[in-house]
């Protein structure tokens, strides 16, 4: 499939839909192929199996070294960690240990994160700070932490316990930016890398944007880093992620450019100055729309990235694709990614758009005493967040209308 930047997120797309249906090859990674283009690992069994979307043309080709996936690449040290552990274990190795030893694991620099369900057997307790020991060494890392639930705290803080080292502290680097927190009282969340990279490309030279739910700089970071916003306001009332917002700024140069507001959002006191907000809370922003109509500046408007989760059925079955060779093969959609909700948008994205387009109409003719209009730039599929829900972020573009 092609390898443009609008394409390449229809890849991921494309890719997500094929693992729901456990066609793809988890050895493999998705990676570019000459011709720009970007290759599919698809598993061969499977090929009659397989159907594409008839508006992306797709062709199959054999590559002789495909780049292995990250999974592929944790097989190695994972199967020295269950050598290490036995050897620890001398004989009392048993099925019910082998389930309890992660097969994967999230790594930030020298600490390594480990699932909830990770060495919960009662054998493990009684190693003690040995298991966690022989953990680090087969693993490369120097600290051990265990995943818990998050709590429902309203902040989402995270339940992390510490099981190897002194300090929580740790820095993750997406797309040049540097961030950091501590990961016993901050989440880190992978699954927004697509909207993070989106958001950098944006052009926001000279704007002043208002970011409502920063969190540790998921997105204020990309902003100021790489879409050139002449000046950012953070809101964010987690005490814990503030300061890593903070660290964060400075780590990457950027903090003459950034105001922290630390609090509820929706006491903001700002207003009429922002040329564009961001609403990165799901599942639902709602709570921040009239915050977010406010601090538009009244006299030009703005463009407002809304997020939510929409409930989505199930999609009827993928037509095959036409032919290799005919028009649809050889002329990709053009409009992809530009600013039309088309076909590639399900009915319900764009009947959910429609809607907050409506009362975001509303609400800033209400609150500016003076008619406004909206218009949908574009709908963006994040991630799904759980079965027949998608994270999604409407592009609304909201001017006051002209006398």
């Amino acid at each position: 499939v092609p390898a443009l930047a609008t394409e390449r997120r229809l890849a991921q797309r494309l890719r997500e839909r094929l693992e729901e249906e456990q066609l793809l090859d988890g050895r493999y990674r998705l990676q570019q192929v000459p011709g720009g283009r970007m290759a599919l690992p698809v598993l061969e069994e499977k090929l009659s199996q397989l159907c594409l979307p008839p508006e992306m043309p797709c062709e199959l080709v054999w590559i002789q070294d495909p780049v292995p996936s990250r999974a592929s690449r944790w097989r190695a040290p994972a199967q020295k960690l269950r050598d290490e552990l036995r050897h620890l274990l001398g004989g009392c190795w048993s099925e019910e240990l082998e389930r309890d030893v992660p097969h994967a694991w999230q790594r930030h620099g020298d600490l390594v994160l480990l699932g909830e369900d990770s060495f919960r057997a009662a054998p493990w307790e009684r190693l003690g700070l040995a298991l966690w020991e022989t953990v680090a060494s087969a693993l490369g890392a120097r600290r051990v932490a265990r995943r818990g639930r998050v709590l429902p705290d309203g902040e989402r803080t995270p339940s992390v316990t510490l099981l190897l080292g002194q300090d929580g502290w740790v820095e993750h680097v997406d797309n040049g930016i540097r961030y950091t927190f501590d990961v016993t009282k901050c989440m880190f969340s992978p699954g927004n890398i697509t909207e993070k990279l989106r958001v950098a490309s944006l052009p926001c030279s000279g704007e002043v944007l208002v970011d409502l739910y920063a969190g540790i700089g998921y997105f204020t970071l990309p902003f100021l880093v790489h879409a050139g916003a002449a000046f950012v306001h953070a809101c964010e009332w987690n005490a814990h992620a503030v300061e890593a917002l903070r660290r964060a700024l400075v780590l990457n140069g950027v903090q003459d450019r950034c105001h922290v507001h630390h609090g509820d959002s929706r006491q903001l006191e700002l207003r009429d100055m922002a040329d564009r907000v961001n609403l990165g809370l799901i599942p639902s922003s709602e709570g921040g729309w009239p915050v977010a109509c406010r601090v538009l500046k009244k006299d030009t408007g703005g463009i407002l990235h809304i997020h939510h989760n929409v409930e989505t059925p199930p999609p009827p079955p993928l037509v095959l694709l036409a032919e290799q060779g005919s028009p649809e093969a050889q002329h990709p959609m053009e409009d992809a990614g530009k600013e039309t909700v088309g076909a590639r948008v399900r009915p319900e994205w764009q009947r959910w758009a429609e809607s907050t387009a409506t009362r975001i109409q509303r609400l800033l003719a209400e609150l500016h005493g003076q008619p406004w209009r909206t218009s949908i730039l574009h709908v963006e599929a994040v991630k799904s967040y759980a079965p027949h829900v998608h994270h999604l972020v409407l592009d609304l573009e909201c001017r006051p209308a002209l006398p």
